[in-house]
């Protein structure tokens, strides 16, 4: 049976894609078994090597938690300021007045165009000359400084195109009844772009989580990562066994992250729908049938 959006599958086609399903479930499992085969063979799965994630505390009290605090940290401050910098950045390029739409324009594309370390480079420089920060606190202060700089840039072209995806209508609908330019754009068009802006900038929020370990590769910030690396060294050049424990938990803070995008991107798709009731198929035709019959 044939859909609007796509024509149903033929025999041959559904023969076609479980074959390459299971072509790819095989390649899948003997890649899996290589990679398995690869670690027990250079002794990488002993158990002494795991041993200390798994029995006391002194891996975790003393390197993952104090880096995960420290990476959790610099990730909230980074999107704390750049949400909403990237947001006035992103509505000041639409603005009318040229005097505010240009510097907004060049801001963005200047730091959208220069690599986040080279802004952390410059930060921890910037800081280590121009101010009286310690240098215990330098590494956090360039970390975050490099994330809300190129971030913010980014979220403010996701504001930007956010926006001008919606109708014209929805703008030129408001000012008719007499509404303001500012009242326009905070009770119309952005409450109905967050929806479709969400999952661009959910992943940005990714971005940001996973450039922090940048600052602990180059500016001896103690983030998870370079936790990982200390930790590693102390316990025998343990490093399969470290990054694999700090992989899961990246992927989990991203999943978490991800998932509660999602969960409030359907709230807000359930609060946005008219109160009108929707009709299903079925009532469709029986309207139609009723009509007919009164003619």
């Amino acid at each position: 049976m044939s859909s609007v959006l796509y024509d149903a599958q033929g025999p041959r086609a559904k023969r076609r894609n479980v074959v390459f399903t299971a072509v790819f479930l095989v390649a899948f499992a003997a890649l899996l078994w290589w990679v398995f085969s690869t670690l027990n063979d250079k002794g990488q799965l002993e158990w002494a090597l795991w041993k200390p994630f798994f029995t006391g505390t002194e891996a975790w009290s003393t390197y993952i938690w104090p880096g995960l605090q420290n990476t959790l940290k610099a990730a909230a401050l980074a999107v704390v300021i750049a949400l909403p910098l990237g947001a006035a950045l992103g509505i000041a390029r639409l603005s009318d007045h040229r005097w505010v739409r240009v510097p907004a324009a060049v801001v963005v594309e200047f730091f959208r165009s220069i690599p986040v370390l080279v802004l952390m480079i410059f930060g921890l420089a910037l800081f280590a000359e121009y101010t009286n920060v310690g240098p215990d606190d330098r590494p956090l202060y360039a970390v975050v400084t490099g994330l809300v700089l190129y971030n913010a840039s980014v979220l403010a072209e996701i504001v930007r195109s956010g926006i001008l995806a919606l109708p014209k209508g929805q703008a030129e609908g408001a000012m008719a009844i007499g509404l303001r330019k500012g009242q326009v754009m905070r009770l119309i068009l952005l409450p109905q772009a967050v929806t479709a802006m969400l999952p661009a900038i959910v992943s940005q929020l990714v971005v940001i989580l996973k450039d922090t370990a940048l600052g602990g590769a180059i500016l001896t910030f103690p983030e998870l990562l370079a936790s990982a690396n200390t930790m590693s060294g102390y316990y025998g050049a343990n490093v399969i066994a470290s990054y694999t424990v700090v992989a899961v938990i990246y992927i989990a803070l991203n999943f978490a992250l991800t998932s509660f995008a999602s969960w409030l991107e359907r709230r807000l798709r359930r609060a946005k729908k008219s109160t009108g009731a929707v009709l299903s198929a079925d009532d469709v035709e029986t309207a139609d049938a009723g009509n007919v019959g009164k003619v």
